[in-house]
């Protein structure tokens, strides 16, 4: 995404990963509004929850939502960047979580979960972004395998618009939003001349990814919420 540490080494530097948790990922457009969708559709998919999976997890912005709905449930979190896992363990208790190093950039990161399976959620908050989509492909299976039946999985993502003047509408909302929240810090010009510079990501459509999903075997499956270049999509595992 866009004004985010470029490279996955970025995300190792602990002033870029605190500007991202501090300015950045607050100012994504309606960002809160993306989170109460995915709880909502959580609340209508599952019932009793009791284990709960978070793909590149970061501080565990997503498990803590997630566990304060449903504080009985353990969360198991995965992520890459030591910047982010030390935040993330600042803010869980050892009862309320399971934090793992481990890069899901190949199959291999399921070997930290240590035969942790039948997840009642999986959930990933703007992270599978930056794999190959056949690697996004392969990721969607392997969740499919560690959910139960009756389970779900929910991507709050960063996807990629159909022409470039959608894309733009995306950008120039995430930069109002950037120049209010950084107080002048920078001019809006430099903002958006940051966020027009490629960062490497690997955007792909919201249709092309839900009919992924489809074909691993999901059921239910729907881009639930979508403003500009971001959505909320998901499925549920067959009972």
């Amino acid at each position: 995404m866009t004004d985010l540490p470029t490279g996955t080494q970025a995300w190792q530097n602990p002033e870029l990963t605190a500007n991202f948790l501090n300015t950045t990922r607050g100012a994504l457009p309606l960002a809160a509004a993306q989170l109460d969708v995915m709880l909502y559709v959580i609340d209508h998919a599952v019932s009793g929850v009791s284990k709960i999976l978070d793909l590149g997890a970061g501080s565990g912005m997503l498990s803590q939502i997630l566990l304060s709905r449903y504080p009985a449930a353990h969360a198991w979190l995965v992520d890459f960047s030591d910047p982010m896992l030390e935040a993330a363990r600042a803010n869980f208790k050892p009862e309320q979580a399971t934090i793992l190093k481990a890069s899901f950039a190949d199959s291999e990161w399921q070997a930290a979960l240590d035969g942790a399976d039948a997840f009642d959620v999986i959930v990933s908050g703007y992270a599978i972004h930056h794999l190959p989509d056949a690697r996004k492909r392969s990721l969607y299976a392997e969740s499919f395998a560690l959910l139960r039946p009756g389970g779900i999985f929910v991507n709050v993502e960063h996807v990629a618009s159909p022409t470039p003047w959608v894309e733009s509408l995306f950008t120039e909302a995430f930069a109002d939003n950037l120049y209010q929240a950084r107080g002048g810090a920078m001019s809006r010009e430099e903002i958006v001349e940051r966020l027009y510079t490629d960062d490497g990501d690997i955007c792909a459509p919201v249709e092309d990814q839900c009919t992924w999903l489809r074909e691993i075997g999901f059921q239910d499956v729907d881009c639930y919420m979508k403003i500009y270049a971001l959505a909320v999509f998901g499925s549920i595992k067959p009972a």
